[in-house]
């Protein structure tokens, strides 16, 4: 006899509450429309991932971000495996298992990942790990003052994007006082305790990745 899934049943599948569940929904796409506008997610690329009520939200694979609707959203429990599916056709995000490590290793409210043109060019500019000091926007990451220096680590690039999450896992790992992890002429990928904090993070790197490859263009030193 099959058993009957209930609350009291631990292996239930639990899904998260219509209101909840609509709001988050509608966060992410508002997310993904921002990013586009900004040059992260054009051509289908960059992600969007927030956990809310112990649910994982994560925009789908190979879409126009800019065009999602709320009921294109993946929702993942607090293991990465699907609880709600779109359908469609829509396949969950190839950043998912590399989502997955910044919420287990750093307890992370959201995870973004963007395509940004000054996150690829710093990726250039620096070898193991962009360096800058000095900068007020600093600021706007924890654990940063203005004038301490704040380094981000750089991996390597792999054909496919699922292959990055051992070498992401171990760069989050060596690297606790980052909130983001670069790919070599790639992207970035920013974490924060929740969206707010994660949104902040992702726009003043990007402004500070922006900033360096300026002053390198002018000569001017990042010391």
């Amino acid at each position: 006899m099959k058993a009957i899934l209930t609350e009291k049943n631990p292996k239930a599948k639990k899904t998260p509450s219509s209101a909840s569940s609509k709001k988050t929904r509608e966060l992410v796409c508002e997310l993904c429309r921002n990013f586009y506008n900004l040059g992260w997610a054009s051509g289908t690329g960059g992600g969007i991932s927030i956990k809310e009520d112990g649910f994982i939200y994560m925009a789908p694979s190979g879409v126009q971000k800019e065009r999602l609707k709320p009921e294109d959203i993946f929702v993942l429990d607090a293991g990465g495996m699907a609880v709600e599916e779109p359908g469609k056709g829509l396949k969950l995000s190839q950043c998912a298992p590399l989502f997955m490590h910044a919420y287990k290793i750093r307890n992370a409210g959201a995870v973004l990942h963007s395509h940004s043109v000054n996150a690829n060019t710093a990726t250039m500019l620096f070898d193991k790990n962009f360096r800058i000091k000095n900068m007020e926007m600093q600021k706007g990451v924890e654990g940063y003052g203005a004038f301490d220096t704040l380094e981000v680590p750089i991996i390597e690039n792999t054909a496919y994007e699922c292959d990055l999450a051992d070498s992401l896992a171990e760069a989050i790992q060596n690297n606790p006082k980052s909130h983001a992890v670069l790919v070599r002429r790639h992207g970035v990928y920013v974490w924060g305790k929740d969206w707010k904090q994660a949104k902040t993070h992702a726009e003043c790197y990007d402004y500070l990745f922006e900033a360096a490859g300026r002053m390198k263009q002018l000569g001017i030193s990042l010391d």
